[in-house]
């Protein structure tokens, strides 16, 4: 076993003001500087070139589903937070479609996943990718579980301004007018 020795504290130190006048010195300091707080929603901080936010299951030109269901991306997921079944298109369907095969129920569990951007990597048909949306706040374990409903981003052609918003194009050409 071994024994510590502390040396006696000194008269001075015993009053403790050395340590409150370094104490009230840090707490003046920070008093004076900018506050970090901005307010948000009206003003947002900058983010990462390399952000990685809230999935997306994308569309081509003509407002078809890209999603093949070919599973690479649930398998590429190290977290195992995408679940996918694929179906069959009905006879006299596929023509209207891209491909014969398409993702009947996806999902993805937002509590499990960890932003890595794989599944976005794996995908050969770039129908999944990470937008510069935070994923909102929720209540509820379930309300974590978004469906393909709620992933799919809005058809070109029937909506195409919520397209816009939703592949963040909106928001690229509001800042550029703030910008000037």
């Amino acid at each position: 076993m071994k024994v510590v020795e502390r040396k006696p504290m000194t008269l001075w130190e015993k009053t403790y003001l050395p340590g409150i006048a370094k104490g009230m010195l840090i707490t003046f300091g920070h008093m004076f500087k900018k506050k970090p707080t901005i307010n948000y929603p009206e003003k947002t901080r900058p983010f990462s070139a390399v952000f990685r936010g809230l999935h997306v299951l994308n569309r081509d030109e003509q407002g078809r589903e890209r999603c093949t269901a070919c599973g690479l991306c649930a398998v590429a997921c190290p977290s195992e937070a995408i679940t996918m079944e694929a179906a069959e298109r009905l006879p006299g369907e596929e023509n209207l479609y891209r491909e014969e095969k398409y993702a009947a129920k996806y999902e993805i569990n937002m509590l499990r996943c960890i932003f890595c951007g794989l599944c976005e990597e794996a995908c050969p048909k770039d129908a999944i990718y990470l937008s510069e949306t935070f994923t909102p706040s929720n209540f509820t374990r379930k309300g974590f579980i978004y469906g393909k409903e709620e992933l799919l981003i809005p058809d070109p052609v029937k909506e195409p301004e919520a397209y816009a918003k939703a592949r963040g194009e909106e928001a690229a050409r509001t800042s550029s007018v703030e910008s000037r």
